[in-house]
């Protein structure tokens, strides 16, 4: 009997060790996946506001670029840290992440961010996607009125749109000379991410729709909803033609041909419903849809090296 005790109580105990490990492992994993969940977005970010810079012709700080993919970072893996219906069917791979560790990280990344922009007088720019953040995951009551920016059909596209359009425009139009080339910018790439959004929205459509959130595929159906953005990409790049033309904003050829092909290419292949998209087909996306602002500085470079 004693013999048995001796046997039955470590195999107890390596039992639940198994399982904490298990858990601990999956905890962990979960963790990590949250906080590289957004890197590709934040670098795609700090880009886009140095080809702010060069559209609208003001000297480049590199700094500020910076500081803006940190501010991206921190509101976009925030968003993601947080609870909600649709990404737990949109994004199973995020649960079980620690949020205390993540929102440390959110708040590091996003007071480095904000002390570098506010060294340049953009303290107000830093908080702007920040504050709209938190009205688009948790809303705002005022009374019995209850204002969610993540519900309504294209509300949340047009917010997406809106915010970071003026980010954008605002840190790298801070100390342009041109107003006018400031708004065009703000106008391009406002357009420019509500399309990019809704494409978005396509991938996501079976968690929408269990959460009852009307994006603009679930209300409008696909084909009306790819329409639409396709004519929104097409008038964006139309308006961005005729400015650069003009020379209200800086000759950049590569910027508008690349811009406007990749949209058309993500508009054709990646706005239609996945019940489960394959890795190839996650690698493609995010290389033609988050990679663009990278292949487009690349190739630019590339471009001013050979010339």
């Amino acid at each position: 009997m004693s013999s048995n005790s001796t046997l039955e109580l470590p195999v107890f105990t390596i039992r639940n060790y198994e399982q904490n490990t298990d858990l601990l492992g999956t905890d962990l994993i979960a963790t990590f996946n949250l906080l590289k969940s957004s890197i590709l977005v934040s670098i795609s970010g700090a880009l886009r506001i140095y080809i702010a810079f060069l559209l609208i012709q003001a000297q480049y700080i590199v700094l500020h670029c910076i500081a803006g993919g940190l501010i991206i970072y921190s509101v976009y893996t925030l968003d993601r840290a947080m609870d909600s219906e649709e990404d737990a069917v949109n994004r199973a791979e995020l649960r079980g992440a620690s949020k205390k560790f993540t929102l440390f990280i959110c708040l590091l990344c996003f007071v480095i961010g904000a002390s570098i922009l506010a060294t340049g007088g953009l303290l107000s720019i830093a908080f702007l996607p920040l504050v709209t953040g938190y009205l688009y995951t948790k809303g705002l009551n005022i009374g019995s009125l209850k204002i969610k920016l993540k519900g309504g059909m294209g509300i949340k596209n047009t917010v997406v749109g809106l915010t970071w359009g003026a980010f954008i425009a605002g840190i790298a139009g801070h100390s342009a000379q041109s107003s006018i080339a400031t708004l065009i910018v703000f106008l391009f790439f406002g357009m420019k991410l509500f399309v990019n959004s809704t494409i978005y929205d396509f991938k996501d459509i079976k968690g929408d729709s269990l959460a009852g959130i009307k994006t603009l595929p679930v209300s409008l159906g696909e084909n009306k909803a790819k329409a639409l953005i396709f004519c929104i990409h097409t008038a964006s790049h139309l308006m961005l033609l005729f400015f650069l033309l003009k020379g209200t904003i800086g000759f950049e050829p590569v910027i508008l041909t690349y811009s406007l092909f990749a949209g058309i290419v993500s508009i054709l292949n990646f706005a239609n419903p996945v019940d489960i998209e394959t890795s190839k087909r996650r690698a493609k996306r995010l290389f033609v849809v988050d990679g663009e602002s990278g292949s487009i500085v690349g190739i630019r470079t590339i471009g001013n090296l050979i010339m």
